[in-house]
Protein backbone atom coordinates (compact mmCIF):
# COMPACT_ATOMS: atom_id res chain seq x y z
CA UNK A 1 0.00 0.00 0.00
CA UNK A 2 1.41 3.37 -1.03
CA UNK A 3 0.22 6.98 -0.81
CA UNK A 4 -1.72 6.79 -4.09
CA UNK A 5 -3.60 3.70 -2.84
CA UNK A 6 -4.62 5.48 0.35
CA UNK A 7 -5.72 8.62 -1.51
CA UNK A 8 -7.92 6.64 -3.91
CA UNK A 9 -9.39 4.64 -1.03
CA UNK A 10 -10.22 7.87 0.82
CA UNK A 11 -12.06 9.23 -2.23
CA UNK A 12 -14.10 6.02 -2.35
CA UNK A 13 -14.73 5.37 1.35
CA UNK A 14 -15.40 8.94 2.50
CA UNK A 15 -17.22 9.76 -0.73
CA UNK A 16 -19.73 6.96 -0.17
CA UNK A 17 -20.87 8.87 2.92
CA UNK A 18 -20.68 12.28 1.18
CA UNK A 19 -17.88 13.26 3.59
CA UNK A 20 -20.24 13.44 6.55
CA UNK A 21 -17.40 11.68 8.35
CA UNK A 22 -13.72 11.71 7.44
CA UNK A 23 -12.31 9.40 10.07
CA UNK A 24 -8.86 7.86 9.76
CA UNK A 25 -10.11 5.02 11.99
CA UNK A 26 -12.87 4.28 9.49
CA UNK A 27 -10.43 4.46 6.60
CA UNK A 28 -7.93 2.13 8.30
CA UNK A 29 -10.65 -0.36 9.20
CA UNK A 30 -11.96 -0.59 5.63
CA UNK A 31 -8.44 -0.90 4.24
CA UNK A 32 -7.67 -3.64 6.74
CA UNK A 33 -4.67 -1.85 8.23
CA UNK A 34 -3.85 -0.11 11.48
CA UNK A 35 -3.94 3.66 11.96
CA UNK A 36 -0.15 3.71 12.52
CA UNK A 37 0.18 2.24 9.02
CA UNK A 38 -1.63 5.31 7.66
CA UNK A 39 0.54 7.64 9.74
CA UNK A 40 3.63 6.26 8.02
CA UNK A 41 2.34 7.97 4.85
CA UNK A 42 0.33 10.92 6.22
CA UNK A 43 1.06 12.54 9.56
CA UNK A 44 -2.60 13.46 10.13
CA UNK A 45 -6.00 13.66 8.45
CA UNK A 46 -5.45 17.19 7.12
CA UNK A 47 -2.29 16.07 5.33
CA UNK A 48 -4.31 13.35 3.62
CA UNK A 49 -7.06 15.80 2.68
CA UNK A 50 -4.45 18.16 1.22
CA UNK A 51 -3.12 15.31 -0.89
CA UNK A 52 -6.66 14.54 -2.06
CA UNK A 53 -7.11 18.17 -3.19
CA UNK A 54 -3.83 18.01 -5.12
CA UNK A 55 -4.79 14.69 -6.70
CA UNK A 56 -8.23 15.96 -7.67
CA UNK A 57 -6.92 19.12 -9.35
CA UNK A 58 -4.11 17.24 -11.10
CA UNK A 59 -6.54 14.80 -12.68
CA UNK A 60 -9.28 17.35 -13.32
CA UNK A 61 -6.98 19.82 -15.05
CA UNK A 62 -5.33 17.09 -17.15
CA UNK A 63 -8.64 15.67 -18.35
CA UNK A 64 -10.36 18.96 -19.17
CA UNK A 65 -7.36 20.73 -20.70
CA UNK A 66 -7.97 19.52 -24.27
CA UNK A 67 -11.68 20.30 -24.02
CA UNK A 68 -10.89 23.68 -22.54
CA UNK A 69 -8.77 24.61 -25.54
CA UNK A 70 -11.72 23.75 -27.81
CA UNK A 71 -13.87 26.10 -25.75
CA UNK A 72 -11.47 29.00 -26.20
CA UNK A 73 -11.22 28.47 -29.96
CA UNK A 74 -14.94 27.88 -30.62
CA UNK A 75 -16.55 29.66 -33.56
CA UNK A 76 -19.24 31.29 -31.41
CA UNK A 77 -20.38 31.66 -27.84
CA UNK A 78 -23.03 28.94 -28.00
CA UNK A 79 -20.59 26.36 -29.35
CA UNK A 80 -18.05 27.33 -26.70
CA UNK A 81 -20.57 26.96 -23.88
CA UNK A 82 -21.66 23.56 -25.16
CA UNK A 83 -18.03 22.42 -25.34
CA UNK A 84 -17.53 23.43 -21.71
CA UNK A 85 -20.71 21.64 -20.58
CA UNK A 86 -19.81 18.51 -22.54
CA UNK A 87 -16.33 18.47 -21.01
CA UNK A 88 -17.74 18.72 -17.47
CA UNK A 89 -20.48 16.16 -18.11
CA UNK A 90 -18.20 13.55 -19.68
CA UNK A 91 -15.67 13.86 -16.87
CA UNK A 92 -18.14 13.77 -13.97
CA UNK A 93 -20.39 11.02 -15.32
CA UNK A 94 -17.38 8.74 -15.62
CA UNK A 95 -15.82 9.74 -12.27
CA UNK A 96 -18.48 9.65 -9.57
CA UNK A 97 -16.08 10.02 -6.63
CA UNK A 98 -14.39 13.01 -8.25
CA UNK A 99 -17.88 14.47 -8.72
CA UNK A 100 -18.77 13.98 -5.05
CA UNK A 101 -15.45 15.40 -3.87
CA UNK A 102 -15.80 18.47 -6.10
CA UNK A 103 -19.29 19.29 -4.82
CA UNK A 104 -18.78 18.63 -1.15
CA UNK A 105 -15.13 19.49 -0.61
CA UNK A 106 -14.16 21.88 -3.41
CA UNK A 107 -17.07 24.05 -4.55
CA UNK A 108 -18.45 24.16 -1.03
CA UNK A 109 -15.23 25.19 0.68
CA UNK A 110 -12.78 26.96 -1.64
CA UNK A 111 -13.16 30.56 -2.71
CA UNK A 112 -13.34 31.32 -6.44
CA UNK A 113 -9.84 32.81 -6.46
CA UNK A 114 -8.40 29.64 -4.94
CA UNK A 115 -10.13 27.51 -7.55
CA UNK A 116 -8.75 29.64 -10.36
CA UNK A 117 -5.26 29.59 -8.87
CA UNK A 118 -5.28 25.79 -8.56
CA UNK A 119 -6.29 25.40 -12.21
CA UNK A 120 -3.92 28.14 -13.45
CA UNK A 121 -1.03 26.40 -11.69
CA UNK A 122 -1.87 23.34 -13.82
CA UNK A 123 -2.13 25.22 -17.10
CA UNK A 124 -5.87 25.98 -17.25
CA UNK A 125 -6.41 29.75 -17.29
CA UNK A 126 -10.04 30.10 -16.22
CA UNK A 127 -9.83 33.88 -16.43
CA UNK A 128 -9.48 33.66 -20.23
CA UNK A 129 -12.72 31.71 -20.40
CA UNK A 130 -14.58 34.05 -18.06
CA UNK A 131 -13.49 37.10 -20.04
CA UNK A 132 -15.02 35.57 -23.17
CA UNK A 133 -18.19 34.00 -21.80
CA UNK A 134 -19.40 35.91 -18.76
CA UNK A 135 -21.47 39.00 -19.42
CA UNK A 136 -21.26 41.30 -16.42
CA UNK A 137 -24.51 43.00 -17.44
CA UNK A 138 -26.70 39.89 -17.21
CA UNK A 139 -27.86 38.09 -14.11
CA UNK A 140 -28.06 35.23 -13.65
CA UNK A 141 -25.19 34.69 -16.11
CA UNK A 142 -25.70 32.08 -18.81
CA UNK A 143 -22.60 30.22 -17.62
CA UNK A 144 -24.01 29.89 -14.10
CA UNK A 145 -27.33 28.51 -15.36
CA UNK A 146 -25.61 26.03 -17.68
CA UNK A 147 -23.19 24.84 -15.01
CA UNK A 148 -25.91 24.49 -12.37
CA UNK A 149 -28.05 22.45 -14.74
CA UNK A 150 -25.11 20.21 -15.64
CA UNK A 151 -24.24 19.54 -12.00
CA UNK A 152 -27.87 18.86 -11.09
CA UNK A 153 -28.27 16.50 -14.04
CA UNK A 154 -25.02 14.68 -13.15
CA UNK A 155 -26.27 14.14 -9.58
CA UNK A 156 -29.50 12.65 -11.00
CA UNK A 157 -27.47 10.49 -13.38
CA UNK A 158 -25.48 8.91 -10.56
CA UNK A 159 -28.48 8.62 -8.26
CA UNK A 160 -30.43 6.72 -10.93
CA UNK A 161 -27.46 4.46 -11.62
CA UNK A 162 -28.26 2.66 -8.38
CA UNK A 163 -24.68 1.88 -7.38
CA UNK A 164 -21.57 3.99 -6.95
CA UNK A 165 -19.39 0.92 -7.42
CA UNK A 166 -20.51 0.02 -10.96
CA UNK A 167 -19.19 2.40 -13.64
CA UNK A 168 -21.85 3.50 -16.15
CA UNK A 169 -21.53 2.19 -19.70
CA UNK A 170 -20.21 4.40 -22.48
CA UNK A 171 -23.50 4.09 -24.37
CA UNK A 172 -25.50 5.25 -21.36
CA UNK A 173 -23.18 8.22 -20.85
CA UNK A 174 -23.59 9.21 -24.51
CA UNK A 175 -27.39 8.85 -24.38
CA UNK A 176 -27.75 10.88 -21.21
CA UNK A 177 -25.35 13.60 -22.33
CA UNK A 178 -27.40 13.95 -25.52
CA UNK A 179 -30.51 14.40 -23.34
CA UNK A 180 -28.73 17.03 -21.24
CA UNK A 181 -27.59 18.93 -24.33
CA UNK A 182 -31.14 18.92 -25.69
CA UNK A 183 -32.44 20.48 -22.47
CA UNK A 184 -29.67 23.05 -22.41
CA UNK A 185 -30.37 23.91 -26.02
CA UNK A 186 -34.19 24.05 -25.89
CA UNK A 187 -35.15 24.02 -22.21
CA UNK A 188 -38.66 22.69 -21.70
CA UNK A 189 -39.34 23.32 -25.37
CA UNK A 190 -41.88 26.15 -25.25
CA UNK A 191 -42.37 28.25 -28.36
CA UNK A 192 -40.48 31.52 -28.32
CA UNK A 193 -43.49 33.60 -29.38
CA UNK A 194 -45.47 32.26 -26.40
CA UNK A 195 -42.75 33.24 -23.95
CA UNK A 196 -42.33 36.69 -25.48
CA UNK A 197 -46.08 37.34 -25.39
CA UNK A 198 -46.28 37.10 -21.58
CA UNK A 199 -47.13 40.29 -19.68
CA UNK A 200 -44.47 39.78 -17.03
CA UNK A 201 -45.14 43.05 -15.24
CA UNK A 202 -48.80 42.24 -14.62
CA UNK A 203 -48.00 38.76 -13.31
CA UNK A 204 -45.30 40.10 -11.01
CA UNK A 205 -47.64 42.71 -9.61
CA UNK A 206 -50.25 40.04 -8.86
CA UNK A 207 -47.73 37.84 -7.02
CA UNK A 208 -46.11 40.64 -5.04
CA UNK A 209 -49.54 41.80 -3.86
CA UNK A 210 -50.21 38.43 -2.24
CA UNK A 211 -48.91 38.22 1.33
CA UNK A 212 -47.90 35.32 3.54
CA UNK A 213 -49.82 34.05 6.53
CA UNK A 214 -47.77 33.79 9.70
CA UNK A 215 -47.83 30.38 11.31
CA UNK A 216 -47.87 29.67 15.02
CA UNK A 217 -44.48 27.91 14.87
CA UNK A 218 -42.73 30.50 12.68
CA UNK A 219 -40.33 31.61 15.41
CA UNK A 220 -39.28 28.05 16.16
CA UNK A 221 -38.79 27.25 12.46
CA UNK A 222 -36.68 30.38 12.08
CA UNK A 223 -34.50 29.12 14.93
CA UNK A 224 -34.06 25.79 13.12
CA UNK A 225 -33.27 27.67 9.89
CA UNK A 226 -30.66 29.75 11.68
CA UNK A 227 -28.98 26.68 13.13
CA UNK A 228 -28.91 24.95 9.73
CA UNK A 229 -27.56 28.10 8.05
CA UNK A 230 -24.83 28.36 10.69
CA UNK A 231 -23.66 24.75 10.82
CA UNK A 232 -25.28 22.88 7.93
CA UNK A 233 -27.93 20.17 8.19
CA UNK A 234 -25.53 17.48 9.39
CA UNK A 235 -24.16 19.54 12.28
CA UNK A 236 -27.20 21.60 13.33
CA UNK A 237 -27.97 20.39 16.85
CA UNK A 238 -30.91 20.56 19.24
CA UNK A 239 -28.70 22.65 21.55
CA UNK A 240 -28.18 25.27 18.84
CA UNK A 241 -31.90 25.51 18.14
CA UNK A 242 -32.70 25.71 21.85
CA UNK A 243 -30.27 28.59 22.27
CA UNK A 244 -31.76 30.47 19.32
CA UNK A 245 -35.39 29.85 20.28
CA UNK A 246 -35.08 30.57 24.00
CA UNK A 247 -36.37 27.10 24.86
CA UNK A 248 -34.58 24.46 26.85
CA UNK A 249 -33.36 21.39 25.03
CA UNK A 250 -35.95 19.32 26.87
CA UNK A 251 -38.59 21.86 25.83
CA UNK A 252 -37.74 21.20 22.18
CA UNK A 253 -38.75 17.58 22.59
CA UNK A 254 -42.32 18.78 23.06
CA UNK A 255 -42.12 19.84 19.40
CA UNK A 256 -39.67 17.36 17.85
CA UNK A 257 -38.99 13.70 18.59
CA UNK A 258 -35.35 13.91 17.60
CA UNK A 259 -32.79 15.96 15.69
CA UNK A 260 -33.65 14.16 12.45
CA UNK A 261 -37.35 14.71 13.05
CA UNK A 262 -36.63 18.40 13.66
CA UNK A 263 -34.79 18.76 10.35
CA UNK A 264 -37.34 16.75 8.39
CA UNK A 265 -40.22 18.75 9.85
CA UNK A 266 -38.45 22.02 9.12
CA UNK A 267 -37.77 21.31 5.45
CA UNK A 268 -41.07 19.59 4.74
CA UNK A 269 -43.10 22.29 6.51
CA UNK A 270 -41.36 25.06 4.61
CA UNK A 271 -41.73 23.31 1.27
CA UNK A 272 -45.40 22.70 2.00
CA UNK A 273 -45.89 26.41 2.66
CA UNK A 274 -43.97 27.33 -0.48
CA UNK A 275 -46.15 25.04 -2.57
CA UNK A 276 -49.35 26.34 -0.99
CA UNK A 277 -48.30 29.88 -1.88
CA UNK A 278 -47.30 28.87 -5.41
CA UNK A 279 -50.48 26.86 -5.92
CA UNK A 280 -52.63 29.87 -5.03
CA UNK A 281 -50.70 32.12 -7.39
CA UNK A 282 -50.76 29.95 -10.50
CA UNK A 283 -54.55 30.30 -10.54
CA UNK A 284 -54.14 33.99 -11.26
CA UNK A 285 -53.91 32.95 -14.91
CA UNK A 286 -55.39 30.23 -17.10
CA UNK A 287 -52.58 30.34 -19.67
CA UNK A 288 -50.13 27.44 -19.05
CA UNK A 289 -47.03 29.45 -20.01
CA UNK A 290 -48.07 32.21 -17.60
CA UNK A 291 -48.88 29.67 -14.89
CA UNK A 292 -45.38 28.27 -15.13
CA UNK A 293 -43.91 31.77 -14.72
CA UNK A 294 -46.21 32.39 -11.75
CA UNK A 295 -45.03 29.10 -10.22
CA UNK A 296 -41.35 30.01 -10.62
CA UNK A 297 -41.89 33.62 -9.52
CA UNK A 298 -43.81 32.54 -6.41
CA UNK A 299 -41.05 30.22 -5.24
CA UNK A 300 -38.41 32.87 -5.90
CA UNK A 301 -40.46 35.49 -4.04
CA UNK A 302 -40.95 33.19 -1.06
CA UNK A 303 -37.21 32.65 -0.73
CA UNK A 304 -36.56 36.37 -1.14
CA UNK A 305 -38.93 37.24 1.68
CA UNK A 306 -37.65 34.41 3.90
CA UNK A 307 -33.86 34.97 3.83
CA UNK A 308 -33.29 32.67 6.80
CA UNK A 309 -34.70 29.79 4.75
CA UNK A 310 -32.57 30.62 1.73
CA UNK A 311 -29.49 30.70 3.96
CA UNK A 312 -30.45 27.32 5.41
CA UNK A 313 -30.74 25.93 1.89
CA UNK A 314 -27.06 26.60 1.26
CA UNK A 315 -26.71 22.82 1.52
CA UNK A 316 -28.65 22.61 -1.73
CA UNK A 317 -26.73 25.39 -3.47
CA UNK A 318 -23.51 23.45 -2.90
CA UNK A 319 -25.31 20.15 -3.50
CA UNK A 320 -24.49 18.84 -0.03
CA UNK A 321 -27.64 16.96 0.87
CA UNK A 322 -28.39 13.48 2.10
CA UNK A 323 -31.10 13.87 4.72
CA UNK A 324 -33.23 11.03 3.42
CA UNK A 325 -35.73 13.58 2.10
CA UNK A 326 -37.61 13.19 -1.15
CA UNK A 327 -39.47 15.89 -3.02
CA UNK A 328 -43.03 16.28 -1.68
CA UNK A 329 -45.58 14.67 -4.06
CA UNK A 330 -47.36 18.02 -4.24
CA UNK A 331 -44.32 19.47 -5.98
CA UNK A 332 -44.86 17.15 -8.91
CA UNK A 333 -48.65 17.39 -8.90
CA UNK A 334 -48.68 21.21 -9.06
CA UNK A 335 -46.12 21.13 -11.83
CA UNK A 336 -48.11 18.59 -13.83
CA UNK A 337 -51.33 20.56 -13.23
CA UNK A 338 -49.84 23.24 -15.48
CA UNK A 339 -51.09 21.72 -18.73
CA UNK A 340 -48.18 22.46 -21.03
CA UNK A 341 -48.48 20.73 -24.40
CA UNK A 342 -45.08 19.04 -24.26
CA UNK A 343 -46.02 17.03 -21.15
CA UNK A 344 -48.52 14.14 -21.19
CA UNK A 345 -50.36 13.50 -17.91
CA UNK A 346 -48.09 11.66 -15.46
CA UNK A 347 -50.38 8.61 -15.36
CA UNK A 348 -49.92 8.27 -19.12
CA UNK A 349 -46.17 8.68 -18.97
CA UNK A 350 -44.89 6.94 -15.83
CA UNK A 351 -41.35 7.02 -17.18
CA UNK A 352 -41.37 10.80 -17.72
CA UNK A 353 -38.47 12.47 -15.91
CA UNK A 354 -39.67 13.68 -12.52
CA UNK A 355 -36.53 15.79 -12.23
CA UNK A 356 -38.07 18.74 -14.16
CA UNK A 357 -39.80 20.35 -11.15
CA UNK A 358 -36.88 19.54 -8.87
CA UNK A 359 -34.51 21.04 -11.42
CA UNK A 360 -36.52 24.28 -11.44
CA UNK A 361 -36.46 24.48 -7.63
CA UNK A 362 -32.73 23.80 -7.71
CA UNK A 363 -32.16 26.53 -10.29
CA UNK A 364 -34.07 29.08 -8.24
CA UNK A 365 -31.93 28.32 -5.19
CA UNK A 366 -28.66 27.89 -7.04
CA UNK A 367 -28.98 31.21 -8.87
CA UNK A 368 -30.18 33.56 -6.08
CA UNK A 369 -32.43 36.04 -7.79
CA UNK A 370 -34.01 39.31 -6.80
CA UNK A 371 -37.65 39.93 -7.59
CA UNK A 372 -39.14 43.41 -7.42
CA UNK A 373 -38.30 46.25 -5.07
CA UNK A 374 -34.92 47.17 -6.48
CA UNK A 375 -33.78 43.62 -7.00
CA UNK A 376 -35.01 42.14 -3.72
CA UNK A 377 -31.80 40.22 -3.03
CA UNK A 378 -29.58 43.26 -3.39
CA UNK A 379 -28.94 46.24 -5.62
CA UNK A 380 -26.51 44.19 -7.73
CA UNK A 381 -29.29 41.80 -8.79
CA UNK A 382 -31.59 43.18 -11.51
CA UNK A 383 -35.34 42.99 -11.20
CA UNK A 384 -35.65 40.93 -14.38
CA UNK A 385 -33.53 38.07 -13.04
CA UNK A 386 -36.55 35.78 -12.70
CA UNK A 387 -37.50 36.53 -16.29
CA UNK A 388 -34.00 35.57 -17.45
CA UNK A 389 -34.16 32.32 -15.51
CA UNK A 390 -37.65 31.57 -16.85
CA UNK A 391 -36.47 32.16 -20.38
CA UNK A 392 -33.58 29.73 -19.89
CA UNK A 393 -35.84 27.08 -18.30
CA UNK A 394 -38.42 27.28 -21.06
CA UNK A 395 -36.29 27.99 -24.14
CA UNK A 396 -32.73 27.05 -23.22
CA UNK A 397 -29.90 28.69 -25.13
CA UNK A 398 -32.15 29.08 -28.17
CA UNK A 399 -34.11 31.72 -26.27
CA UNK A 400 -31.06 33.96 -26.15
CA UNK A 401 -30.09 33.84 -29.80
CA UNK A 402 -30.49 37.05 -31.81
Amino acid sequence: MNKADIIQAAFRIWGRDLYQTTSLTQLARELGVSKPALYRHFKNKQTLLDAMYASFFDEYAALIKAGYERVLTARNKKEGLFNMVRTLAVYYTGNVYAFIFSLVQVYGSLEDDNLRNELAFRGVDLNRFLSLYVETSEYPPMLQMLTATTMFWTACFHKNAGSLETPPSESRIRTDIAFLEAKLSRGLGLRREQVEAIDYGALEQAVFAAGFEDAENDALLRAVAGAVAEAGPWQASMEMVARRSGLSKSGLYAHFKSRRDMLNRFFLTEFDRILTYAEANIHKSTVPEEQLYLWILSIANYFRTHPELLAALDWLRTRRIDLGLTAPPRLHMIFWDIKLDMFPPPEEAPSSPDWFPQWIIFMIINTPIGVGGGGGGGAEIPDNSVRILYRFITLGLEGFDP
